[in-house]
């Protein structure tokens, strides 16, 4: 239907067309016909010269009335009958006007009917042409048997023979159906040429938007490039890995858009080898990119730039990362267990023989220090087996509702007496009402023992620690208890911040390296989440997000 609709609208404009180059020819006609009388050489008879102006009259007054007509009946092959029916008319008039057989005119024949071709089709030219015959002839036989007087001679005499007479209806009468014929064939080819091409065009529109669907729709990002290192296309996937809008970056050197990628390029042997590339963000997010590329090859074989198909590596290392830890994770899980029963076993024994010696032996005050030195050595290596074990296994015993806020009361009496405790170090409290969390009471107890000990010894001048707790709601509609403990000490350097979670990885005189790594693996085991910001000479901000729910 929609199809249909175009048509006519084109048939419309066409039929507009068709009417305002009638009024031209008309205007050249009326100046044609003034020029010949004000300044001809040889001017027509005025009778001949009157008839002229009226047919150009008529002419005018019925362009006027064929616009009524357009916008009045709908049937837009009525509207073509009908001027084509009067043009035929008015044109014998004319032939009739400038001399009848002897009248060049019967040449605007032709032109009613090549447009009645292009309006009517097979039928209605045939229609018009044999209209166009009947008008034409019948002027000619009514001259020649005097039913009319010829008005364009001076006297009205008519000195054509029959001979004459026929061979011009006969010729013109021919050309008309030629004419007709030839002018169908040829609108039939342009019309058959016309919807072939829309076929073709269509199908190269759905072929182009198939083209583009499948580009759009990959999962890997796709750029092209000219062999100047432009970029000419990205498809949406490539928008999204780099972060980059095709408009922003169109026309654009790639290495404005992947810095160094060149270099890294020129380290391959073959420019189908994949290749790695770090893409430094605005937002400080390095993403990693695997990169293949391809010569672009135009139909003539031509090498017209490259191909470049790349993928987000980014979650793909971080992922080995996490596997190479867990590796090292179940390595040290079973040297803990070794150690662990290595360890125990004497320790105990030693702890409960100095026991008995401190119970039973009358000893001076020196013996007695130098029992306690070894009791807390003993301590010292039972913690250092604990820690083993708290990074090793994956505790889910014990676990229940507990209370934040009583945990921290419990540090902060406890670690008022310790080593690492100075007067100067001030502690701010910020505890939500609700403070509840989920999970093992030994295991968070000492996720927050651990950094609150690093803070206080980042601060062995003195100086601020802050202990705030509230609640979030997660985008998968989570709810978490969000804790953050922040200092005013030393600080962490860039060059450390990627390995203080490491087991082992300390910058302190007297460290395991244990501490952190603890912190760490006592927060993935409860499904929550860690990080740590810290400037050099600022302080530190531990977060850490505990899950409030209870989990399978």
């Amino acid at each position: 239907m929609s199809s249909e609709l175009v048509q006519d609208e084109m048939q419309i404009k066409r039929l507009r067309w068709l009417m305002f180059y009638r009024v031209i020819t008309v205007s050249f006609f009326l100046g044609i016909a003034a020029i010949i009388q004000f300044r001809g050489v040889e001017p027509l008879p005025q009778t001949s010269l009157h008839s002229i102006y009226a047919i150009i009259g008529i002419t005018y007054l019925l362009s006027i009335l064929y616009v009524f007509l357009l916008k009045n009946i709908s049937e837009l092959s009525i509207n073509i009958y009908i001027q084509c029916v009067f043009d035929v008319i008015l044109i014998t008039a004319l032939v009739y006007a400038t001399g009848g057989v002897e009248s060049i005119y019967p040449t605007l024949y032709p032109l009613i009917i090549i447009y009645s071709a292009l309006f009517l089709g097979g039928k209605g030219v045939i229609l018009i042409a044999s209209f166009s015959s009947i008008m034409y002839g019948l002027l000619l036989d009514l001259e020649f048997y005097r039913v009319i007087q010829p008005i364009y001679s001076v006297p009205h005499v008519y000195v054509s023979g029959p001979g004459y007479v026929f061979s011009r209806i006969f010729a013109h009468i021919a050309s008309f159906y030629i004419i007709a014929v030839l002018s169908n064939f040829v609108i039939r080819q342009e019309r058959r040429a016309r919807v072939l091409l829309s076929e073709r065009e269509s199908a190269f529109e759905q072929l182009d938007l198939l083209h583009r669907s499948i580009i759009e729709s990959v999962g890997s990002g796709i750029m092209t490039a000219d062999r100047a290192g432009r970029i000419r296309s990205l498809n949406r996937a490539a928008e999204e890995i780099s972060g980059y809008l095709f408009d922003k970056i169109k026309g654009k050197k790639i290495e404005a858009v992947f810095p160094n990628m060149f270099e890294v390029m020129k380290k391959k042997d073959g420019i189908l080898d994949r290749f790695e590339l770090t893409l430094s963000r605005q937002d400080d997010e390095n993403k990693i990119l695997g990169f293949s590329v391809f010569p672009l090859i135009d139909p003539g074989g031509k090498n017209i730039g490259n191909i470049y198909i790349f993928q987000d590596l980014t979650s793909v290392r971080n992922m080995e990362r996490e596997v190479e830890k867990s590796k090292k994770l179940a390595f040290i899980g079973e040297m803990a267990s070794a150690l662990a029963h290595e360890l125990r076993t004497p320790l105990v024994s030693i702890g409960g023989s100095i026991q008995l010696l401190l119970k039973d032996l009358k000893l001076d005050k020196t013996d007695r220090q130098l029992m306690n030195i070894i009791l807390r050595g003993k301590d010292q290596l039972e913690d250092l087996a604990n820690n083993f074990l708290f990074l090793a296994r994956s505790s889910s015993e014990n676990r229940s509702r507990i209370k934040i806020g009583e945990i921290f009361d419990d540090i902060i009496e406890s670690i008022r007496f310790g080593p690492d405790w100075t007067e100067n170090i001030e502690i701010e409290r910020d505890i939500s009402v609700r403070n509840d969390v989920y999970g093992s009471k030994t295991e968070i107890r000492q996720i927050f023992w651990n950094i609150i000990l690093n803070a206080l010894q980042s601060m062995p001048e003195g100086g601020k620690l802050k202990i705030s707790t509230r609640m979030v709601n997660k985008s998968d509609g989570n709810k978490f208890l969000k804790v953050s403990i922040s200092d005013t000490g030393c600080g962490i350097g860039k060059e450390d911040m990627g390995k203080v979670l490491e087991p082992f990885y300390t910058t302190k005189e007297r460290g395991t390296g244990l501490g952190l790594a603890i912190v760490n693996r006592i927060v993935e085991i409860h499904r929550g989440e860690f990080r740590i910001e810290s400037e050099l000479n600022k302080g530190t901000t531990c977060t850490i997000l505990l899950p409030r729910k209870i989990e399978d």
